[in-house]
Parts: C-alpha cells; sequence; structure tokens
C-alpha cells in the first residue's frame, strides 16, 4: 500500500483519481481548499481529506508528509507559478518519487496564452526541483461539452472557436487513468512530456454533428466571441477565461490541437472513450 497526495481532488481528473487509487487499495490525501458535497464523497470513499491553500507552503507540505507521489493540477487562474513552487519545494523536501502534473497541450516558451504561459514556467521549475515529473500535455477533455450543457439542450453548440477549427477530446476519466498508472509506476515514467489526446480528431461543427446524432435531436454550430462565451458561462468576473479562449482560438487556427497521440491508451491499457460514447454516457445532461 501507498500513499499519494492528489491536488484538485473534487475537479473532473482528481476525484476519478482519487478513486482509482483507492480502489487499488493506496491511501489518497485528497487536499481541498473548501469543504463541501464533493470532499464529503471523496472522504466517504476513504480518502483523507485535507483543507488547505495551495499558495501556503506551510499548508502544502503537511499534505506531503509521507507521500509516495503526487498529482499537481491547478486551474487557470492566477498563482500556478507560485503554487508550482510550492508544491515542488514540498515534494523535494519529502523525497517525493514522482509528481503528475496536468498542462496543456499546446505549452511552449512563446505561448500566447497567459496561462498556458504559466503552464510551460511550471514545468521548468518542476523540472528543476529534482522530483522525477511527468507532464500531461492535454487536448481539450470531453467536459467541454458539458460546460454548455443548457445550450446543447436548447438546440445549439455554443463555442467561441471556429466551426472548422480541429481538436482531440479525451474524457477526463481516461486522463485520470493515465494519471494512476504513472503515480503507481514512478520508475517507469519519471522526467517526460506526455502528449494525452483522445482517440479521434473532429472539427467543432463535426462536434455539433456528433451531438446531434447521438441525441437523436437538432443541434445547430452557433460561434460567439470569447467575451460573450464567459459571460453566458457566468465566468466574466475572472478576466483569465476570457484572455486564455481569445488564445486558444489562435493557437487552433494554427493547428496546434490538431493530431491523435497513442500515449493515453497505451499507458492506460484500455480503449479511450469516443466523442459518442461520452455524450451519450451524460445524455442526460444533454439531451
Amino acid at each position: 500500500m501507498k500513499k499519494f497526495l492528489v491536488t484538485g481532488s473534487t475537479g473532473v481528473t482528481g476525484a476519478p483519481t482519487v478513486r482509482f487509487l483507492l480502489e487499488n487499495g493506496h491511501k489518497v490525501v485528497a487536499f481541498v481548499h473548501r469543504e463541501d458535497d464533493r470532499s464529503k464523497a471523496l472522504m466517504e470513499l476513504g480518502a483523507e481529506i485535507v483543507l488547505g491553500d495551495m499558495l501556503k507552503i506551510e499548508d502544502v507540505r503537511g499534505a506531503m508528509k509521507g507521500v509516495e507521489a503526487a498529482y499537481l493540477c491547478y486551474p487557470l487562474t492566477q498563482g500556478a507559478v507560485e503554487a508550482t513552487a510550492i508544491f515542488a519545494q514540498a515534494a523535494a523536501e519529502n523525497d517525493v518519487k514522482q509528481i503528475v502534473y496536468m498542462s496543456h497541450r499546446q505549452s511552449r516558451q512563446h505561448a500566447r496564452s497567459p496561462a498556458t504561459m504559466n503552464h510551460w514556467l511550471s514545468e521548468q521549475i518542476l523540472d528543476r526541483s529534482g522530483v522525477p515529473t511527468a507532464h500531461l500535455r492535454v487536448n481539450f477533455f470531453s467536459e467541454w461539452v458539458l460546460y454548455t450543457a443548457a445550450e446543447i439542450r436548447a438546440g445549439r453548440y455554443l463555442t467561441p472557436f471556429d466551426p472548422e477549427s480541429r481538436f482531440v477530446p479525451i474524457a477526463a476519466v481516461d486522463i485520470a487513468r493515465v494519471i494512476v498508472k504513472i503515480l503507481e509506476n514512478p520508475d517507469a515514467f519519471g522526467s517526460k512530456v506526455i502528449t494525452v489526446t483522445g482517440s479521434r480528431e473532429v472539427s467543432h461543427i463535426e462536434l455539433a454533428g456528433i451531438l446531434a446524432t447521438t441525441l437523436g435531436k437538432e443541434v445547430r454550430f452557433e460561434q460567439v466571441t470569447p467575451d460573450e462565451f464567459v459571460k453566458i458561462l457566468g465566468w466574466d468576473g475572472d478576466p483569465s477565461y476570457a484572455m486564455h479562449f481569445k488564445a486558444i482560438k489562435v493557437d487552433q487556427q494554427e493547428q496546434l490541437l490538431v493530431g491523435v497521440d497513442n500515449s493515453a491508451a497505451e499507458i492506460a491499457g484500455q480503449p479511450l472513450t469516443t466523442p459518442e460514447q461520452f455524450i451519450e454516457q451524460h445524455r442526460h445532461l444533454l439531451a
């Protein structure tokens, strides 16, 4: 039995990571910034809940004690680089054998999105920490369609991106399977960059058609500006989101999110969730 730390533990990748690790017989420290029904559910599964702030080093040090390996996931909002530095320092102090870091597929030293640049800078910090780190450069989540579930129920696939822009969506549960494999087998991974995509490339207008066919209803494609998009989602209180979507729109135009990579399926050891399967699994939210 090993002990693992999972940040973002109530999120779409963190929660299934906690669940899979517990199912495999491990101890899991689930780091949360507030207690709610989601953290209660993890506690009921057997996770140790640690309430803290990732920007406070003593909180992270406390959570890291006795941990074999750790998953680092930080939101698009400000503070990512500082949180990573704190996390890396705490991991080094506790002789952690492996970090798995959630990054962006288009992470690069000249990234136009501040959030993506923060991911690239965080990768550099982790690589210099002395703790082996697997950087997961992830494509769009399949959960993208759930952000606008209400609009899809109303018959429109709403996006700030161009109709022909292409990407390779991957379900968060499949990402979690990759995370677990790396955490459990640090000697097989160590320090490396892993491109994480789904098994099928689509355009946004094609995804609208897949939604319509799978749900058996009309779903029309509708493009709005990034500013309009974040306002519809209720995220306009934080300018980070609009800035990121504006940059990602250009990244897609430059085809930085195209191309299927088989690494996720190979590491997970099973077929990945298709767009149709994901939509069917979430029919109750989308139909």
